[in-house]
């Protein structure tokens, strides 16, 4: 009798995606030089970045309290520097005034204005030159404000607490075509109107200003912001200060300003005093600016301004962002790493082996992918934790003002660039699939994502129009997860990367990169699909 065995059939087994991660886990953590080329980049942006120089930014050696800024009513840093005629109001009022001009004067860079022993000027303005009426908590810097303008540029506009703005009646002011401004106090509520005609008044804006005291300052003011002139295409700034100065007529107030129970008139019992807030000055350099009243008529000239504090062309402080300077070093350490996880393969001819194994080409890619992003993202989150948060303390130490952040922003920043340094990596590997060499892979990922980000934001070369260009469509753009400033609209400066303003969001511009990456990924899965091992 013969036993006949049966054998159940044995179906060969494909690995699966998890099998292949751990494979290139291994095979990443086995290669000694894939691993020292990433403590290469943790180093060089830690090093870089807790490494200030000893010389702040205020120009001083000393401690960081010499580099303070005037804070506003939300612990926002801010600039507050005006000539204020003013009157104290108790309680509840209004003033309203009609302005008939706004004039100024701008630095001449030509050499043809006349300095009078200063800096050359000449007639103008700039564009958030302003005059108008104000009601301020308090002559001290930083206090709560709510105000009605005429700006150089811009129209009627009613500002508050420093970043607020709203606007109001359009064009230029003269005496064909004056602006009649109110604002009225109730409690914390103050309102701003204005008029063509004194007759017909529209409502600018409402705020509330929490926490006003009773008593307060209010009156007439004139102000105006540094002027900057770009040349050679953008690549370069000059800059110095301006002035403007307001012609006011009409001038009333009601309520409860000092001298009399209705102060109806602009010849009420209490004198008016003139205040220079701040460093403000006047139409000539070292000048406080002056107000002059004569017959109902009042003059008002001053320099400075009332807005948030912003960096860029006054080139005072810096941003967190300063203590990753070296993510471009570390960038370039990630790069060749990234690179070398495929082309090694090639140059061994290992390649043959890893596709025999597991001949799902498109798995092997993915699995490559997914570990050199892991890693290169826990390397540029440990490192980024370190500079951040250790670099900014040194720097104030060492006398460098750095321009608050939130928690929120800095955790935004830290995993933003961390997030930047892993996409980085993926590009650098898929370059490497598709050119197959080391050095070519390399110099690809330096021209496609170090060379932007070293003509946007290192050392910028180019003007302002290609600068904004490439920060917007190349990989650099990512870089945008490091921004921390505000670009108000209503503050003039020279709002470029370099100086830590970048044109996209911080998440559309990291956007950016991880298209570059799905594009460079797609093109090397279908290389790699389409061409022998």
């Amino acid at each position: 009798m013969t036993a006949t065995v049966h054998r159940p059939r044995v179906q060969p087994r494909r690995d699966g995606f998890a099998q292949t991660l751990r494979a290139e886990w291994v095979k990443f953590r086995t290669v000694r030089g894939w691993v020292v080329g990433m403590i290469v980049a943790v180093l060089a942006i830690v090093a870089l970045g807790v490494g200030p120089s000893s010389q702040g930014s205020c120009g001083t050696h000393g401690p960081a309290s010499d580099c303070t800024q005037t804070l506003g009513p939300g612990g926002e840093a801010v600039t507050d520097s005006f000539y204020f005629a003013h009157q104290p109001l108790d309680g509840n009022g209004s003033i309203t005034v009609r302005m008939t001009s706004l004039t100024g004067q701008i630095p001449d860079f030509s050499g043809n204005g006349a300095g009078n022993g200063g800096p050359q000027t000449r007639s103008g303005l700039v564009p958030w030159a302003k005059a108008g009426i104000i009601i301020k908590a308090s002559t001290s810097q930083g206090s709560a404000y709510a105000a009605m303008m005429v700006t150089g540029a811009h129209g009627v506009r009613m500002q508050y607490d420093y970043t607020g703005d709203a606007p109001g009646l359009a064009g230029a002011v003269s005496a064909a075509s004056p602006r009649w401004l109110r604002l009225t106090r109730s409690g914390d509520a103050l309102t701003g109107y204005d008029s063509a005609d004194g007759t017909h008044w529209i409502k600018v804006a409402a705020v509330t200003l929490a926490g006003l005291p009773t008593a307060v300052q209010g009156g007439l003011f004139a102000t105006s912001p540094p002027y900057w002139q770009a040349s050679g295409g953008g690549t370069s700034v000059s800059g110095g200060s301006s002035a403007a100065t307001g012609v006011f007529d009409h001038v009333s107030r009601r309520g409860g300003w000092a001298g009399t129970a209705s102060a109806n008139t602009a010849s009420a019992n209490t004198a008016w005093v003139g205040t220079a807030i701040g460093d403000a000055g006047g139409p000539a350099a070292g000048s406080p600016g002056s107000f002059g009243r004569a017959d109902g008529r009042f003059t008002v000239s001053g320099s400075g301004d009332i807005a948030p504090s912003v960096s860029g062309a006054a080139g005072l402080g810096v941003t967190i962002t300063q203590t990753l300077i070296g993510v471009f070093a570390g960038l370039i350490a990630v790069a060749v790493v990234g690179a070398m996880f495929m082309t090694a393969e090639y140059r061994r001819g290992l390649i043959r082996v890893t596709l025999a194994a597991n001949p799902r080409r498109g798995q092997v890619l993915a699995a490559k992918a997914v570990v050199i992003a892991a890693v290169t993202f826990a390397a540029g989150l440990v490192s980024s934790t370190i500079v951040v948060t250790l670099g900014q303390r040194l720097l104030r130490e060492h006398g460098v003002y750095v321009w608050p952040a939130s928690t929120l922003t800095q955790l935004r920043v830290i995993v933003g660039t961390a997030a930047v340094l892993a996409v980085a990596a993926v590009i650098a590997l898929a370059i490497g699939t598709i050119l197959r060499r080391s050095a070519g892979a390399v110099a690809a990922v330096i021209v496609l994502i170090v060379l932007p980000y070293l003509l946007t934001v290192t050392t910028p070369l180019l003007p302002t129009g290609p600068t904004d260009w490439l920060a917007r469509v190349t990989p650099a753009a990512a870089f945008a997860v490091q921004q921390t400033l505000i670009a108000y609209p209503q503050v003039s400066n020279v709002y470029v990367p370099s100086a830590g303003y970048y044109p996209l969001s911080p998440w559309a511009g990291l956007a950016v990169l991880c298209a570059w990456a799905a594009a460079a990924l797609a093109l090397a899965a279908y290389l790699l699909h389409r061409r022998d091992a």
